[in-house]
């Protein structure tokens, strides 16, 4: 008798979305959910391409180093999603999540990057296995949120580590199987509108294709606000267990459907051609409407024409403000700002997203622009605590670029560009009234201007003040 796993993989677009991003693949040896994001609805190409590099650790020979055939493919897969984008920037921006399992009899090697998420039902446990790479995950681990609050968080989307064709390190974990073990894989989409708890319940069903069902249901039951797919997978002590893998979401070609590709190295290979859901999509061609004066069409078509340019460059440009961060200052307080410094027909194209805070030991803290400020822990980073070269800097704002990017500059900027903190002022000669102050060479310890207005603002009700 050896270990084997027993498994079914179940995905679908949910109630909100078009189609459907998220890429699953469920084999003998290999479990693999990707939840694609990001750039012109291209996050089903990426979800795919990395699906497609791992594909091939289900038909190796059990044995050898799990974690660094994972790290390997994992390294393939990303390197594809940036061929594709150098190929078509079109696609920029595009990235995915990954959760994947690697078994081998007793060992198994477990990959993660994202906010997928791995759990493991023990002697009727249930335990979440991965950590997800999100921003309010970084606050939980501080212990500025509870778990309880970071479930509603308005920033609890935000992921801080995904595969984008940049470079990034996977976690890469080595776990002991044994039977009677179940593994579940899930997209965010069930974990976001479904409890722990209910979760937990639905593993309870015995069979995996049932209980992978119930899962499904049990999300869209939640309102099914995003994609939501899933792997069960139980680990058994039999002679032999499937060996037919199943593929399903963006991946097999149907958004809501599960299907096994063919079990050779070339059936495989031509099910992993990445495919664009959009390029399945047919317009019906309505019947052709009576003949009008020339004139009057031209004036329609020309019309017609300018609103498509016009709703191409809103896209366009709303992509750009979503995808881009920069460096500056807002409101005297040196911040991680979203969009472009520019407006449009009045309205602001940028908006403060991350708020650098310094604690005691001069240590960099970043907090979401939506979060109350009483009680930080740390003080904001204002502009007049920086020294006057870089201060000029912020104020103009720093080059924009990705949100790791600017994560790195403000990481660079409290590093060796903040002030030192001023030594006590020597005493008042109280005959002559002088003192000595030292101007712009040091900055005090206690809350920078930038705090104060709001500080005081704090106990005065504002009027119109607002409440992912």
């Amino acid at each position: 008798m050896t270990l084997v796993l027993r498994y079914a993989a179940r995905s679908d677009r949910g109630l909100v979305r078009a189609n459907n991003e998220d890429s699953v693949y469920a084999g003998a040896r290999l479990l693999a959910l990707a939840d694609g994001m990001g750039g012109h609805a291209a996050g089903e190409v990426a979800s795919q391409l990395v699906i497609a590099a791992l594909a091939h650790l289900d038909d190796d020979e059990p044995g050898g180093d799990l974690l660094s055939k994972l790290d390997a493919a994992v390294r393939e897969g990303n390197s594809a999603i940036a061929a594709h984008v150098e190929a078509d920037p079109e696609l920029e921006g595009m990235g995915t999540t990954l959760t994947a399992i690697l078994f081998a009899g007793n060992r198994l090697g477990l990959v993660h990057i994202g906010d997928s998420r791995g759990y493991l039902l023990r002697d009727g446990e249930l335990t979440q296995i991965t950590k997800d790479d999100t921003f309010v995950q970084t606050l939980v681990d501080e212990g500025r949120i509870t778990a309880e609050e970071a479930h509603s968080h308005p920033q609890r989307s935000l992921i801080m580590r995904a595969l984008t064709g940049h470079e990034v390190e996977p976690t890469l974990i080595m776990r002991e199987a044994r039977a009677g073990d179940r593994y579940l894989l899930c997209s965010d989409g069930l974990s976001d509108p479904v409890s722990h708890d209910t979760i937990a319940e639905a593993l309870q069903i015995e069979d995996v294709a049932e209980s992978a069902d119930r899962l499904i249901e049990l999300a869209l039951r939640g309102g099914g606000p995003d994609n939501v797919t899933v792997v069960v997978a139980d680990v058994v002590d039999y002679d032999y267990g499937q060996t037919q893998p199943i593929l399903a979401g963006a991946v097999s070609g149907d958004d809501d459907h599960q299907s096994a590709p063919p079990n050779t190295a070339a059936g495989r290979a031509s099910a992993f051609n990445p495919k664009r859901n959009a390029a399945k999509r047919v317009v019906p061609q309505p019947e052709e409407p009576p003949p009008r004066p020339r004139s009057r069409r031209r004036m329609i078509i020309a019309a017609a024409v300018l609103i498509l340019v016009v709703l191409a460059g809103l896209a366009v440009g709303r992509e750009i403000v979503r995808n881009n961060y920069f460096v500056s200052e807002n409101a005297g307080i040196v911040s991680i700002m979203r969009g472009v410094d520019a407006s449009f027909l009045g309205i602001s194209l940028q908006e403060p997203y991350l708020l650098g805070c310094l604690n005691a030991r001069n240590e960099l803290s970043l907090i979401s622009a939506d979060q109350s400020r009483d009680n930080l822990g740390c003080r904001l980073l204002g502009v007049d605590d920086m020294r006057p070269s870089e201060r000029a800097q912020v104020l103009a704002g720093l080059p924009s670029g990705t949100l790791d990017e600017a994560i790195s500059q403000i990481e660079e900027l409290s590093r060796s560009s903040v002030l030192p903190v001023c030594a006590p002022p020597p005493p008042v000669d109280r005959r002559t009234a002088r003192g000595s102050v030292g101007e712009g060479c040091c900055r005090t310890s206690s809350t920078s201007r930038a705090q104060r207005p709001a500080q005081a603002r704090r106990h005065q009700p504002q009027a119109g003040a607002p409440g992912r």
